[in-house]
């Protein structure tokens, strides 16, 4: 914009208007820089992301945040079938312990007492029923988790038993005996323990399967969300960078002859972009025509710019520079010699170009 002009109070308004409509972009671009990484992150992670993120996640979408619910759902209904195998568990251990063999195996080994000074080398983890049914107890975090917990220490009680003590001892039949009895109550509660294993795998896989896609539905919308975002600030950034060419960036009428004189000399498939340039802004212009007209006059001053700018890196390097075309947009750096060897090509595209119109056909002979 004229700097002459920057204390018109028009050009003032103007000046804040386009300043804060840049300052309005970079908050949008920062907020879809942030929204792009975070969908990055997710495809890049593969669905191995922390729980933490998880959490994130259910924030912002509700279908995660609603797996997230039902996941915790079955998970209080796993733990109730669980509590009640270990009650039906309770009972086959009550049993064991209420046996009249049961008594060596009730308490601590009292090591000390007893004198056996070696056992701690032989045992490397000791186990009894009382520490059993604590642990079974236990309100703190600390206790059994399933049912093959606890019967894997029971094993433990009599295995132990039966290690440290030869097989003719007292302790070791003893051990033995109650072993084989507990083994044939197990039996008939472990297809109850491997159905509810069985089917807390498969709610398990499920839950991760829902969580998966309920994440990738979330995610593929917000993908969906930011292409149209990133489209509808494409098209806003556009009619402001054309408003801005409009207002401060005035093209010449020498500079609108010198181009078009310089399309003259595009080659086919050049002249065919050059005039999708102009549909770009025009719709309606049929670009693809075998015939057109092209008003350079009725072009917005955004549309000449962006065609200045493609003829002359079409023209680069070319022998001649027809129409003066330049970055600086001065139409001044012809010489002498070069308007002198185009004089007559010029004089008949002026005459052609009268209405400021440039036609092509199959062979460009119009031209």
């Amino acid at each position: 914009m004229d700097p002459m002009n920057a204390a018109n109070p028009e050009n003032a308004a103007e000046v804040e208007y386009f300043s804060n409509q840049v300052d309005e972009i970079f908050t949008k671009v920062d907020k879809l820089e942030k929204q792009v990484s975070e969908v990055e992150q997710f495809y890049l992670a593969s669905g191995n992301s922390s729980i933490v993120k998880d959490k994130e996640r259910a924030k912002h979408f509700p279908g995660v945040k609603k797996q997230r619910q039902d996941a915790s759902h079955r998970e209080v209904a796993a733990s109730k079938r669980m509590q009640e195998l270990m009650r039906q568990f309770a009972t086959i251990l009550r049993q064991i312990t209420q046996h009249k063999w049961a008594w060596p195996f009730l308490e601590p080994v009292d090591v000390e007492g007893l004198g056996l000074h070696d056992y701690y080398k032989v045992i490397e983890k000791p186990m009894d029923f009382s520490t059993i049914e604590k642990k079974m107890d236990a309100k703190d975090g600390t206790g059994y988790k399933n049912v093959r917990e606890i019967y894997a220490d029971v094993r433990l009680v009599f295995k132990n038993a039966m290690i440290y003590n030869e097989e003719k001892d007292d302790v070791h039949v003893m051990a033995k005996t109650l072993l084989e009895k507990f083994e044939e109550k197990w039996l008939q509660l472990l297809p109850k323990v491997a159905e509810e294993e069985r089917r807390r795998t498969e709610e398990d896989v499920e839950a991760k399967l829902n969580m998966q896609r309920a994440q990738d539905a979330a995610y593929a919308k917000m993908a969906r969300d930011l292409s149209s975002e990133l489209y509808e600030f494409d098209m806003h950034l556009k009619k402001l960078r054309e408003m801005v060419v409009q207002k401060c960036r005035k093209i010449s009428s020498e500079e609108k002859r010198s181009l078009g004189t310089a399309l003259a000399y595009l080659s086919p498939e050049d002249l065919s972009k050059a005039l999708e340039i102009v549909a770009e802004t025009n719709p309606s212009f049929p670009a693809t025509a075998q015939e057109v007209d092209l008003d350079i006059d009725a072009q917005s001053e955004y549309t000449l710019w962006r065609l200045k700018a493609f003829v002359k890196d079409s023209l680069k390097g070319k022998a001649r520079n027809p129409g003066g075309i330049s970055g600086s947009g001065n139409n001044n750096d012809n010489n002498d010699d070069d308007k002198k060897s185009n004089s007559k090509r010029k004089r008949e595209i002026c005459d052609a170009l009268a209405k400021t119109a440039v036609k092509r056909t199959k062979k460009l002979s119009s031209l």
